[in-house]
């Protein structure tokens, strides 16, 4: 009874990840499809622990407790420009708790070996795992300590953290602890597979040892794979590590026999390699050379061969800006990092809504790799309560960009870069932008003449249809609002 009281718990919990992961491909029901999942969660938290035995209800309820209150006190106290840094600690952590448990599975087989009844009345001892099953914690341990690692170097790189760069052969050391990390696997599953099942008690101690070598050497790993990795394709390392995340957790689950498991980990690693895929193509780039060939992780690149000969940029003030965007037809607004840094979402939001007054279109051109993860300025603007049928993506509207009177650029800039489409030098040519520089007018709102996240020079800021707004973002755009309700009250 109780068995199939927790089967139906799994079915449920995994109907809803799949239901909740659906929903979560709209903005509009983004919001319903994180509760869903995360209630999926919950019943499949709970189930597994009762069906085992491993806390009483006191403890079960004061676990979830603790747990809940730390969670929204991080979601509530992490700014939107922190986010990033929150998925990536939640990735480590994901993996960390699938390595902790798929271990914890062997150990408790060295510890405390099974006994069997065999046909003829024989007691045999064992681990209780199969070769298989050791494979399988070899794998979950690998990951799981990878994605810890590698996740909290990319969480010291979102924060800018110093001395996280690469080192003069980086790469012939990655290669050496790798093929390490693959010899202490196999000899663990070795190690496991020589006992499991055997008359010896179980597990042997060379298992335990292997073990923790395989751990060990995986956690120095995943820092080395993600150490060379530049800033800018921060949001493809978020998307794997991701998906390391959930492949753990399958196999974790794999080891244990939870059902929930395996298919929420499936779940997350499948979505986490789709989203990968997904942000190589954004930027025209493999995954090969994202991994091995990182930009933007040390000095700042020029794109203009070593020309000095640009012509001045052009700075406007908040009065002109105001004026153009009144009498524009059509304007289009280009988020970017620095819009979240300056927390000017709700302030674009108002202008927005000065400028429909004015019988101005207005429309947000969203770029897949904006920010410093996956979706970043879609949180961003969701969180002003910006129309969702205002957010257009790259492909859609870079065909209308002709067609726009004004583009004003917030935070942005590799993402409009027009070097990564006209310059073969560039770093970043191939990459697909969204052509800003095709409109009319362009005004980029920018705090000073440095580069982006890439470290790479844009020339869209000497082009001549385009004005420089500098200074921060939030008080640059109320200062524009400002001038539209003076024009509007004329």
């Amino acid at each position: 009874m109780i068995d199939g009281l927790v089967t139906l718990a799994y079915l449920v919990a995994a109907s809803l990840f799949i239901l909740g992961l659906k929903r979560l491909a709209s903005p509009r029901t983004a919001r319903a499809g994180n509760r869903m999942a995360a209630l999926g969660m919950l019943i499949g938290v709970v189930a597994a622990l009762l069906s085992e035995r491993i806390l009483n209800p006191v403890e079960l309820v004061g676990g979830l407790a603790i747990g809940s209150v730390i969670g929204v006190l991080l979601a509530r106290r992490t700014p939107l420009t922190e986010m990033p840094e929150l998925v990536a600690a939640f990735n480590g952590f994901g993996g960390a708790a699938s390595a902790l448990v798929a271990a914890a599975e062997v150990l408790r087989g060295v510890e405390a070996p099974t006994r069997v009844i065999t046909e003829a009345g024989e007691f045999l001892e064992g681990g209780g795992l199969s070769m298989a099953e050791v494979a399988v914690v070899a794998v979950s341990v690998l990951i799981g300590s990878v994605t810890l690692s590698g996740s909290f170097v990319a969480w010291g790189k979102l924060r800018g953290k110093k001395g996280l760069g690469g080192f003069r052969g980086l790469r012939l050391v990655s290669i050496a602890v790798g093929l390490a990390v693959l010899a202490a696997g196999a000899l663990f599953v070795a190690a496991g597979a020589s006992t499991a099942g055997g008359l010896d008690g179980g597990l042997g101690e060379g298992t335990a040892l292997w073990l923790g070598v395989l751990a060990a050497l995986s956690l120095v790993l995943g820092v080395l794979l993600v150490l060379p990795i530049g800033g800018a394709d921060m949001p493809v390392v978020v998307a794997l590590l991701n998906a390391y995340s959930g492949l753990a957790a399958a196999a974790t689950g794999f080891v244990l026999g939870n059902y929930a498991l395996v298919i929420s980990g499936a779940l997350v690693g499948a979505s986490g390699l789709i989203l990968t895929r997904i942000m190589c193509e954004a930027m025209n780039r493999s995954l090969a050379n994202v991994l091995l060939g990182g930009f933007g992780a040390d000095a700042t690149v020029s794109t203009s061969g070593g020309d000095t000969d640009q012509p001045p940029v052009k700075a406007t003030t908040a009065d002109d800006a105001a004026v153009m965007m009144a009498y524009a037809g059509r304007v289009v607004i280009v988020p970017g990092y620095g819009l979240a840094v300056a927390q000017a979402q709700h302030e674009v939001r108002e202008l927005v809504d000065l400028l429909q007054r004015e019988g101005v279109e207005v429309a947000f051109a969203i770029h897949p790799v904006a920010g410093r993860m996956p979706g970043h300025m879609n949180v961003l603007l969701a969180e002003a309560n910006v129309p969702y049928d205002q957010l257009i993506e790259m492909d859609e509207i870079n065909p209308e960009m002709g067609q726009v009177d004004v583009a004003l650029v917030v935070g942005a800039n590799d993402v409009v870069n027009p070097g990564a489409r006209d310059d073969e030098a560039s770093p970043i040519y191939g990459m697909p932008i969204i052509n800003v520089d095709e409109a009319g007018q362009v005004i980029v709102l920018k705090r000073s003449m440095r580069t982006g996240y890439a470290g790479i020079e844009n020339p869209l800021f000497f082009k001549p249809n385009t004005q420089m707004l500098f200074g921060d973002a939030k008080e640059t755009v109320k200062a524009v609002i400002g001038e539209l309700k003076t024009l509007q009250a004329a």
